[in-house]
């Protein structure tokens, strides 16, 4: 059994799923919710990461996120954006 990569897996759940550029590594699963199309879900933790690892400090990777992801809608296929819960705290 050949194992898909993970857009053709998500385009097997919905089609017309949105991805963010440049965050692939940050993607977990994808999320459904009653009669809404399939959307897939990113780690947040883990986006801010790869903003840092492109070279932005801490605060300038969250800010970014905060504003250039999470502010932006595009619409039903929009992707959401999980904070795991930690255990340890």
């Amino acid at each position: 059994m050949v194992k898909l990569g993970i857009r053709d897996w998500i385009t097997q759940h919905n089609d017309q799923a949105l991805l963010c550029d440049g965050l692939e590594d940050a993607i977990i699963g994808i999320a459904e919710r009653g009669d809404e199309e399939p959307v897939v879900v990113y780690d947040r933790d883990r986006c801010i990461e790869l903003f840092q690892y492109q070279g932005m400090t801490e605060e300038e990777a969250k800010n970014h996120f905060d504003y250039n992801v999470i502010g932006s809608w595009m619409g039903p296929g929009t992707p959401i954006f999980m904070t795991r819960y930690d255990t340890n705290e």
